[in-house]
């Protein structure tokens, strides 16, 4: 049965990665260079700054931070634990894959910490500013799937690594955003 799902996210991905093309290349290498979120992070950290004020907007950076490091250090036990090969490096279909980056990493990819990473500050940021700016949530998580299938276009990751990724970064962008939640009236700042 795992090698069924294997085969098939491997034709999945075969697909979706070529769909690409050389004109959109450029803008799907922007949108997953982590360099190009950083006005989106500083938007939520004004966003934040004006419905909490400065002292409860440092809590909740120290505990965003605490939550990408968490998924990202969980995608690096994933990626070693299991040792899934990333596209480049699967001779099924390193051949007929489009590769956009100059190389495509590491050696595995299972789980994208890029997926997960995205999917939880996105998540995380959703359910903290939901009061004051509702409709922010949309535009984190529309964002969170490009970022996403970016990593299957420019041909680095399998869409099982990103969607495992993705459910991750929602679990702990929920996780982290009760916790946030749970100790703000009990920190007096």
């Amino acid at each position: 049965m795992l090698e069924e799902i294997l085969k098939y996210d491997k034709e999945v991905f075969l697909l979706l990665n070529n769909l690409g093309t050389e004109t959109w290349d450029g803008l799907w290498m922007f949108i997953t260079n982590k360099y190009s979120s950083i006005p989106i992070y500083l938007l939520l950290i004004f966003l934040s700054y004006k419905q909490f004020g400065l002292k409860k907007t440092g809590l909740l950076v120290v505990t965003a931070i605490l939550m990408i490091t968490v998924t990202n250090g969980l995608a690096d036990f994933f990626k070693y634990g299991v040792q899934r090969l990333r596209p480049c490096f699967d001779i099924d279909v390193n051949e007929l894959a489009r590769l956009v980056k100059d190389n495509c990493g590491g050696k595995f990819g299972y789980f994208s910490a890029h997926a997960g990473n995205t999917m939880a500050v996105a998540v995380f940021f959703s359910i903290i500013l939901k009061g004051k700016f509702r409709h922010i949530g949309i535009f984190l998580l529309v964002w969170a799937v490009f970022v996403a299938y970016s990593r299957i276009y420019i041909g680095v990751h399998f869409p099982l690594d990103v969607f495992s990724g993705m459910v991750i970064g929602l679990f702990f962008g929920w996780l982290f955003a009760k916790l946030f939640i749970f100790a703000l009236p009990k920190i007096r700042l």
